[in-house]
């Protein structure tokens, strides 16, 4: 019986961890591809000498990059130590 027991939580452990890391795959897609894919419609300005669609996706890709990653560590944390399998 703990064996079952052992092998449901795993399983729903696995089944939380594999949703977050789809959906923060869909955010990096985003803000990798779909966002640039647009930004020539903000070069007609400038910023600091650079075209604002550029300075957009250069600047704010890299700190979506990093909340991203902070992001996912954080609900990580929190998937394992609900399911017991936190690193000490």
């Amino acid at each position: 019986m703990a064996r079952n027991d052992d092998a449901d939580k795993r399983r729903r452990h696995w089944e939380r961890t594999r949703t977050l890391t789809i959906v923060i795959l869909i955010l990096w897609f985003i803000f990798s591809f779909v966002l640039p894919w647009y930004a020539h419609a903000l070069n007609s300005m400038k910023f600091i000498g650079f075209p604002l669609g550029f300075y957009f996706t250069a600047q704010g890709s890299l700190i979506a990059f990093v909340v991203l990653i902070w992001v996912q560590n954080m609900m990580q944390d929190k998937i394992d130590d609900e399911f017991g399998m936190h690193e000490d």
